[in-house]
């Protein structure tokens, strides 16, 4: 089973990158191989499916540019495959005078961005967008938008199959083997060769690119976020998208209010250590995976610094009316009784040896091979263009090599 390219995870961005190889080629040999017996299984299929507008990043990083170029191809893609969708717009509160400072600088970096028509609101501008809210100033960012991501992942993967892709569910990668003209790469029921690896495992993505030699200072931890749904008879309480002020030394959002693409309000998340890499409920546990990241330097490190924020997280989730206080900072009116359990996704944060929470987009390339180590939000909305690019990169190498030879 020989093959030119070989992508590793059939997440939205796995799927990006067998899409976009074969635009360019189509005469290129492409699997993609997936542990689960389907598409989107992970951290795909358990997004929050908000179009993000790039307004959070830091002007030239990986994420900032990568959101920008990809959230216009997502729109185009949804155009054209007719996927619902809808740009309905966010705003960012500020409830207090310290939020208000940081507010501004939030609105800078949307403007460094790229991002027109951002406008700053008092608190009778909040209340005309989201007449529930409370808060002081805040910015409406008419960019924001939502999808469902498992719809977007289901074209991409009708439109690879089309294209001649092929697919391998329930296979789960054991081993790589590094050979002079590529990769042997080992599953669980069989061998397949491939002069280009792309992986864009997810989860586990920082365990296949320490197989290939890569990566050696990271290790993904996982963070479980727990969300509510409004019950039916309250959505109205939220129009659309409502965020707080984050925290710029925390690579979470904080709780928020999304609407999703079929009229569902989340509220949420709370953010705790998932007690395995794909535990999305308090009972998975899988105890070699949860010592790997207790025991792992970095995250030592991280939960010294970060104990207190940690062990408010963790109370939250057990206290309903504790996530309930934290909700009703942004909206007075929610109440325990208007809000039944939602679903969690898990995050992939990836940690630094040093205990640094790598927030950045984190891509290695080795001679054959590209590792898509760390992509965290927003991926999914720049899951076009960071195929895009990984593409460019491989027919680049695949050129040179054909120029040698």
């Amino acid at each position: 089973m020989k093959y030119d390219v070989a992508v590793i995870g059939a997440g939205i961005v796995g799927l990006s990158v067998a899409y976009n190889l074969l635009k360019e080629n189509q005469n290129l040999s492409i699997v993609v191989i997936e542990k689960e017996n389907d598409i989107a299984s992970h951290q795909t299929g358990h997004n929050s499916g908000v179009i993000h507008s790039g307004i959070y990043y830091k002007p030239g990083s990986v994420k900032a540019i990568n959101c920008k170029k990809g959230y216009d191809l997502l729109l185009e893609f949804c155009k054209r495959e007719k996927i619902p969708h809808e740009i309905c717009g966010k705003i960012i509160v500020a409830t207090s005078k310290n939020e208000e400072k940081k507010l501004k600088a939030i609105y800078d970096r949307g403007v460094q961005n790229g991002l027109n028509n951002l406008i700053l609101l008092d608190k009778e501008g909040l209340e005309k967008i989201e007449p529930n809210v409370s808060g002081t100033k805040g910015i409406y960012v008419p960019q924001a938008g939502i999808v469902d991501y498992k719809k977007v992942s289901r074209r991409l993967y009708q439109i690879g199959l089309e294209m001649g892709a092929s697919y391998t569910f329930n296979n789960k990668v054991i081993t790589l083997e590094k050979q002079t003209d590529g990769y042997n790469i080992k599953t669980e029921n069989k061998i397949i060769k491939a002069k280009f690896l792309v992986n864009c495992a997810g989860l586990y993505s920082d365990k296949i690119a320490k197989m290939d030699g890569v990566g050696l200072d990271y290790k993904i931890i996982p963070f479980r976020g727990e969300y509510y749904l409004l019950k039916e008879d309250k959505t109205h309480l939220v129009k659309n998208l409502i965020y707080p002020v984050p925290d710029p030394s925390f690579p979470f959002l904080g709780v928020h209010f999304t609407r999703r693409i079929n009229g569902k309000v989340d509220a949420g998340p709370n953010a705790v250590l998932a007690f395995k890499r794909e535990g999305y409920t308090k009972r998975d546990i899988n105890i070699k995976e949860l010592l790997e990241s207790l025991s792992y330097s970095g995250f030592i490190k991280i939960a010294l610094k970060y104990w207190k924020v940690g062990m408010y997280e963790m109370y939250r989730s057990y206290s309903k009316k504790a996530f309930v206080t934290s909700l009703q900072k942004l909206i007075p009116k929610i109440k325990e009784e208007d809000l039944v359990i939602g679903e969690s996704g898990v995050r992939a944060q990836l940690c630094g040896k040093d205990g640094s929470l790598v927030d950045d987009f984190l891509i290695e390339y080795t001679e054959n091979g590209v590792h898509v180590i760390n992509a965290p939000s927003p991926a999914a909305t720049s899951s076009l263009n960071i195929g895009q690019e990984i593409v460019t990169r491989i027919l680049s190498k695949q050129n040179k090599d054909q120029a040698t030879n």
